[in-house]
């Protein structure tokens, strides 16, 4: 596994979800489109949980949070970045979404939730904003943001 396995999986959604705003609906469309069983969720998931065990991914770490940026906005990936974090049972930082986020959940303990969703995806609508939470046990979160934009809150 390479971040060029990761990005290959990962244009396979965006050029889906390119120019469609995020919300409900495209959390819809995702969880309809992509779900754990299909080729494409495995795809990520596997790459992701390879990344994290080989070092590619997460490669910084803070607070008991691995997480890193393996893929800038692009043309090729319809100008979302990708952020993949690693942790368990904590809340991370205070952020806002200014154009919004798509999250892929990848439970590593079988009750773990992200933000209060378990496997598949998660879309917050710009705007938003939320302390990221895993709780129940380990998880991978993979973040879409759109032109890699995100605004951490001080508090």
């Amino acid at each position: 596994m390479t971040v060029e396995t990761l990005k290959r999986h990962v244009v396979a959604v965006t050029e889906r979800v390119a120019g469609k705003p995020l919300d409900e609906a495209l959390d819809r469309f995702l969880n309809e489109t992509f779900p754990p069983e299909s080729e494409t969720f495995q795809g990520l998931a596997a790459a992701c949980r390879a990344g994290m065990e080989e070092g590619w991914l997460g490669e910084r770490e803070h607070g008991g949070i691995r997480f890193g940026r393996p893929i800038k906005p692009s043309e090729e990936t319809a100008g979302f970045s990708v952020d993949v974090v690693r942790y368990k049972d904590l809340a991370g930082p205070h952020h806002a979404h200014p154009k919004g986020e798509i999250d892929l959940i990848l439970p590593i303990d079988p009750d773990a939730e992200f933000d209060g969703r378990g496997e598949g995806w998660l879309v917050y609508a710009p705007g938003t904003a939320h302390h990221p939470t895993i709780s129940g046990g380990e998880a991978i979160v993979l973040y879409l943001l759109p032109d890699g934009e995100i605004a951490f809150t001080k508090r």
